[in-house]
């Protein structure tokens, strides 16, 4: 059973509801956003952990894996989740978390991968899916799909070609850690 983790647009959720993995329960870090919109139209049960509804970070992690668990989810996967986890989430779920980034780690983790690696001046980049750690962008690399990065390239296109990979890698990599 997996529990999805969202922040916005919800593209990613999209590719996994779109897959037809086995999705219990969504939750997101903002009220109002588009990917809880997506998860109810897919009739799939949502709520909101606001950190500014809690008196610390560790107590909004405790009642998001608390709802999770409830839920039966064994596999959490954050698509587009903007927030580190603390110390207790990772007592419910260590190990069991897995994130898709926008480039190559550990080469550019952070929250603005597509410009950090146009900055950079690279070749390439790649979709990644990794296992989520307490760092940022730390933890196990799953899989990677290298993506070029075009002489013309801008933040938006590449930012496109990237998520394209992302949403057929994220919902491969998810299939294939719920047959295990």
């Amino acid at each position: 059973m997996i529990g999805v983790l969202v922040s916005g647009e919800g593209t990613n959720l999209q590719a996994l509801i779109d897959a037809g993995l086995p999705i219990v329960c969504v939750a997101s870090n903002r009220p109002g956003v588009r990917a809880l919109e997506r998860a109810e139209a897919a009739g799939i049960q949502t709520a909101v952990f606001d950190a500014a509804d809690y008196e610390s970070r560790e107590e909004r992690d405790v009642a998001l894996a608390e709802w999770l668990r409830a839920r039966g989810v064994q596999l959490v996967v954050c698509a587009g989740y903007m927030h580190l986890f603390r110390r207790p989430f990772f007592d419910y779920y260590g190990g069991r978390i897995v994130n898709t980034h926008s480039a190559p780690l550990p080469e550019f983790p952070g929250a603005h991968p597509i410009e950090d690696v146009l900055a950079a001046g690279v070749a390439e980049t790649a979709a990644t899916a990794h296992y989520v750690d307490e760092g940022i962008d730390t933890g196990p690399v799953i899989e990677a799909e290298r993506v070029p990065v075009l002489p013309d390239d801008t933040v938006e296109s590449l930012r496109a070609r990237v998520q394209a990979v992302e949403h057929r890698l994220l919902p491969k990599v998810v299939s294939e850690l719920c047959v295990r």
